[in-house]
């Protein structure tokens, strides 16, 4: 049976957190554990622009029927273009691409959940489970690369869902993606929380040696424990690192994210993080305070009930500190870093730590000069 219900856990206060757990347990709302094994939301709420929201409860009639745990479903989609634009004056890139839509690393905290919403799906356990792949995106790059016009810029990878999730073992997209960049050398620029990027080393270290690739692996934690909570199907932080070794030792330029930083769980590993990388040969770091847009807000404090509830409330009132008193503030310049004297002491603190260890001493700037449109396709022969 289903219940139409609407509820948000931020109107319980970071100050009632047990109040909250057991409501969202009473509720329904929360997914029961033996449904999602292996994933770190814990609830499933409808997308914002959906017209009601429904959850499963039990009548006292035990016609509760038992549901199947939430599996892994891919669809093929089909867009017309590949090539996504931005003008976002506080990201250092106008142009990425997006292999898959919902990503099975399943981080908690991703600020990308939203967009699952536009598919009528669910931000919590469908962005997990219910993927989409775009095959066809070699074919689209080598068109948009191929258009009348086009200038080269580099190409972020990485930056909405991980090109090197699971599926990419089975569907090689972003593979086909390099083996276009490389045959037009176009710059690129990728960042992934997955080992399985090593695999493609053999393209990505020609690239480079023409100044045409560079990697960033995000490194939320070094505790394997906490990092298995809260990023469940990514690859271990020990994988992580060795992945830089072998990119550095393969001639690749990388670079460590320590991203998301959130107050109160994992901000002590700061100099711990950029330390570890640095030894494996990464040159470069950047940091991202943690970013809680719609529907990720809930979710992860649904999360953060369940496995912290005793820091619940110190957590959230630090987000709070550097979000001008809201879960989450997007302004242009705020939303990445935050405000005030914590978010301040944070970006001092990895500013001094990067400064030690000779981080970003020299900002590697890729090649555009190289760049081969290619045959244009299509294009109307001209008559004699």
């Amino acid at each position: 049976m289903e219940q139409v219900v609407r509820a948000d856990i931020t109107a319980f206060g970071a100050g009632r957190a047990e109040m909250a757990n057991a409501m969202i347990e009473q509720s329904g709302l929360r997914v029961r554990p033996d449904r999602n094994r292996g994933r770190s939301a814990g609830i499933n709420p409808s997308g914002r622009y959906e017209p009601m929201s429904r959850t499963v409860f039990d009548d006292g009639w035990n016609s509760l029927e038992e549901l199947p745990p939430f599996k892994t479903e891919v669809q093929v989609e089909k867009p017309r273009t590949i090539i996504t634009r931005n003008s976002s004056p506080d990201i250092s890139f106008d142009r990425s691409i997006n292999p898959y839509r919902g990503c099975e690393h399943g981080c908690v905290y991703c600020f990308a959940r939203p967009t699952h919403a536009y598919m009528g799906l669910s931000p919590g356990l469908d962005f997990e489970s219910k993927l989409f792949a775009k095959p066809d995106a070699a074919h689209l790059l080598s068109r948009e690369l191929s258009k009348e016009g086009y200038q080269p810029r580099t190409i972020a990878i990485g930056t909405n869902t991980d090109p090197y999730q699971p599926i990419e073992k089975q569907y090689r997209i972003m593979r086909e993606v390099l083996e276009v960049l490389e045959a037009r050398q176009h710059p690129v620029g990728i960042v992934t929380k997955s080992a399985l990027v090593t695999r493609d080393i053999d393209i990505l270290s020609r690239m480079a040696e023409k100044g045409l690739a560079k990697v960033a692996l995000s490194v939320t934690t070094l505790d394997r424990k906490l990092a298995r909570t809260m990023e469940p199907r990514a690859s271990t932080p020990s994988k992580r690192l060795e992945a830089m070794r072998q990119l550095h030792e393969a001639g690749i330029p990388v670079s460590v994210m320590v991203a998301p930083i959130i107050p109160g769980l994992n901000d002590s590993e700061v100099e711990r993080i950029l330390e570890s990388a640095r030894a494996q040969g990464a040159a470069e770091a950047g940091y991202v305070i943690l970013r809680l847009p719609l529907e990720v807000s809930p979710i992860f404090k649904d999360w953060l009930l369940r496995h912290y509830p005793d820091r619940y409330r110190h957590v959230m009132s630090l987000i709070r500190s550097m979000r001008d008193g809201k879960d989450y503030d997007s302004e242009w310049g705020k939303r990445m870093k935050g405000s005030g004297p914590y978010a301040w002491q944070i970006g001092r603190r990895f500013e001094i730590a990067a400064k030690r260890l000779e981080l970003n001493v020299e900002k590697r700037q890729l090649r555009t000069d190289l760049f081969e449109p290619g045959d244009r396709e299509n294009e109307q022969l001209i008559l004699i």
